[in-house]
């Protein structure tokens, strides 16, 4: 069935892994319209405990990227993506979703490196989006609770 959560999950989450493909980053109206969309439907579905919880999954998916953006390994988009989709998915819902999305990440990265590999490239300079781990992350865990 098709709940709030997972039709703005969808749409928003489509359009930042077109566009971190495609430009290599994550435009500010994206996080953005998850976020507010994030705290509206927890908050009218669960009242205060519903905006206690988004904000707490808020956050959490902030902290949880924030060290890795402060390494350089990862864009402020990616960092305002995951803290939004933690609005949307709440504390319990964003942490599992980041472990799948560090997972999704990896094999992503090994692939396309094996890949640049095979075909002699450079890889020097060389950003590997990851806003699609975190979208298929969240996707997987908004079909596990939906």
């Amino acid at each position: 069935m098709l709940t709030w959560e997972l039709g703005i999950g969808l749409l928003v989450g489509l359009a930042a892994v077109v566009e971190d493909l495609w430009r290599r980053q994550v435009s500010n109206w994206i996080p953005l319209t998850l976020l507010a969309a994030g705290f509206l439907i927890r908050t009218i579905e669960g009242g205060w405990r519903g905006f206690g919880s988004s904000l707490s999954g808020f956050a959490l998916g902030f902290g949880i990227l924030l060290v890795f953006y402060l390494m350089g390994g990862l864009g402020g988009g990616d960092v305002k993506l995951m803290a939004a989709f933690g609005a949307l998915l709440g504390p319990n819902g964003i942490v599992t979703a980041a472990w799948v999305a560090a997972i999704l990440g990896a094999l992503g990265a090994a692939g396309y490196l094996g890949w640049l590999r095979l075909r002699k490239r450079d890889r020097r300079g060389l950003s590997i989006p990851y806003a699609p781990a975190i979208v298929l992350g969240c996707w997987i865990v908004l079909g596990l609770l939906g």
